[in-house]
């Protein structure tokens, strides 16, 4: 909204005026979630086959969606006057989920650096934009006894290159000229995320950074991670030490950390536990998404889980929520079909690991690298000549990756004489169907299909013993 020209800035000019007059912190006021009923949807989601739950406690605009000790723009100050994420704690306890919530503050620093711009042409231009406002500037408005610094972080000199917005991703770590956060800022964010942690006692916390957040330029990140192990520990005495995500680790900090990849999935089986975290449509809700019907189907959500369970990772599913608080019905069908699949085949997902080799077929005979977080994802296209495998103690599961056309498929890793599996099978069920009839040989196992007639078919369980 504060690049010149771009949708987001027509569209906001269009509805609430130009940023000068009306900037962010304004937008934050709007906000209302007047329609959220976290306990619907955090059932929902546990229906649907989830074993724990995210919430987002601040994004890269700063405002934290909480009841907030050292940030004065939070939800129960500004806007829906609510403790978001005390709701969505509430609703993921009372449904016996793990809560999880995700911390992307710390480079609010660079992300608002736009909010120092002026427009370049048109009669605004040069009018400052809001983003270096201060308290005093709120004297008889509804923003009166706060300070857009605190928000916005702005009282500095822009980073080498920040007319270009893109150049942010080359300054993630730090690097490549950006101006570095003060020791105010770092505190600050150390005293808001130990706030966090205290309040509403996460399992589980994310942040969108390189290793820690704020790596590379302050302790503040490793002082919360500490804070937050220790808190664990302490209050689950000793049964629960917590978990901590992270981007791009070395094999050294994957030892404290565990990775997540976005929107992406490694090509290989992982020595580690890891995390992909992707979404059904775009990280936050865009009506567009919704009327151009580009939100993931259910079968491409469902081989996605596939794929990464089989290389010892798990999910996290943004499912995106509208101003209101609430999901679409495109949104609530998908979710709902993903649990219709979950109900029949979770046996071969929950509590499995990992098999000799994630899989064969032709998405198998590919290297398919990461790109910085992650992002290869939808570079590969799944069909049912490809097999992903997990297993659980003696039972091996092989996922047939698309409906096959014809009555039969193969599994080439199971042929006789191939040490991967080195047994004689003695019996294959086809979950959600029963027993099914095979035959083992020197080119694999083929097994005749019954005749499939559910919706949700698009990927195949078999349960090999």
């Amino acid at each position: 909204m504060y690049v010149e020209g771009s949708r987001e800035y027509k569209t906001h000019c269009a509805k609430y005026g130009h940023p000068s007059e009306f900037g962010f912190k304004d937008v934050c006021n709007v906000w209302k979630t007047e329609n959220w009923n976290p306990d619907a949807l955090v059932k929902l989601y546990k229906k649907a086959g989830a074993r724990y739950f995210f919430a987002m406690a601040n994004h890269h605009d700063n405002f934290d969606n909480y009841d907030s000790k050292y940030q004065p723009w939070n939800s129960v100050n500004v806007g829906p006057k609510k403790d978001i994420i005390g709701g969505w704690q509430r609703a993921a306890r009372k449904n016996g989920l793990y809560f999880g919530v995700s911390n992307h503050a710390a480079h609010a620093w660079l992300f608002y650096e736009t909010a120092q711009r002026s427009d370049k042409i048109g009669q605004k231009a040069g009018i400052p934009y809001d983003g270096r406002l201060t308290k005093e500037d709120g004297n008889g408005k509804w923003w009166e006894g706060l300070d857009p610094r605190e928000l916005y972080a702005q009282n500095h000199v822009l980073s080498t290159g920040s007319e270009n917005t893109g150049n942010i991703h080359n300054q993630w770590g730090w690097e490549n000229g950006a101006t570095l956060p003060s020791v105010e800022y770092c505190n600050n964010f150390q005293d808001r995320a130990i706030d966090l942690i205290n309040k509403y006692n996460p399992d589980l916390i994310y942040f969108d950074d390189t290793a820690l957040p704020l790596w590379t330029v302050s302790n503040a990140g490793l002082k919360v991670a500490t804070h937050f192990y220790n808190h664990n520990a302490n209050r689950t005495k000793g049964k629960s030490k917590g978990v901590i995500f992270g981007k791009i680790l070395n094999d050294e900090q994957k030892k404290s950390l565990v990775w997540d990849v976005e929107k992406g999935a490694p090509d290989q089986i992982q020595e580690r536990p890891w995390r992909a975290c992707t979404c059904i449509g775009e990280w936050h809700y865009r009506r567009s998404v919704y009327e151009q019907n580009r939100y993931k189907p259910a079968e491409r959500v469902i081989q996605m889980l596939v794929d990464i369970v089989s290389k010892n990772g798990n999910m996290l599913l943004n499912v995106p929520v509208r101003g209101d608080g609430t999901i679409d019905e495109k949104e609530w069908k998908i979710v709902q079909e993903i649990g219709e699949w979950l109900a029949e085949n979770s046996e071969g997902i929950y509590d499995t690991r990992p098999w000799k080799i994630y899989g064969e077929g032709p998405s198998s005979e590919n290297a398919n690298p990461l790109q910085a977080q992650g992002f290869n994802e939808g570079k590969m296209k799944f069909s049912s000549d490809d097999i992903r495998f997990t297993i659980k103690k003696k039972v091996l599961f092989a996922f047939v990756m698309g409906k096959p056309a014809g009555i039969k498929v193969n599994i080439k890793s199971l042929a006789i004489g191939n040490q991967l599996y080195g047994k004689k099978i003695g019996k294959i069920e086809l979950l959600g169907y029963g027993k099914v009839v095979f035959k083992q040989s020197d080119k694999g196992v083929e097994i005749q299909l019954p005749k499939l007639n559910k919706s949700t078919d698009y990927v195949l369980t078999f349960k090999i013993r």
